[in-house]
């Protein structure tokens, strides 16, 4: 589980990132001592949030040349299935 609470983006506080909870999962399953499979599912719940927000001014084509304050963001990927399998040497 990874929780991450509401925060300042920008000193005074008059802008707040929101928070997010992301769940994941993992099974492993040895074979030896060496040898291990693990299966990963990230986002478990598949749950819409950003991994990351910042604020700042952008500049992109047909906005204002002085830009425009906003909050931008990193949204988190979707429910991801990993399967690894690890030996160690």
């Amino acid at each position: 589980m990874r929780y991450f609470g509401p925060y300042p983006l920008v000193e005074d506080n008059s802008q707040v990132a929101q928070s997010s909870l992301m769940w994941s999962a993992r099974a492993t399953y040895k074979f030896d001592t060496r040898t291990q499979l693990n299966v990963d599912i990230l986002n478990l719940f598949d749950r819409k949030a950003d991994d990351i927000e910042y604020y700042y001014t952008s500049r992109l084509p047909g906005e204002p040349p002085a830009g425009v304050n906003d909050i931008h963001f990193h949204p988190a990927e979707p429910r991801t299935f990993r399967v690894s399998l690890v030996t160690r040497f």
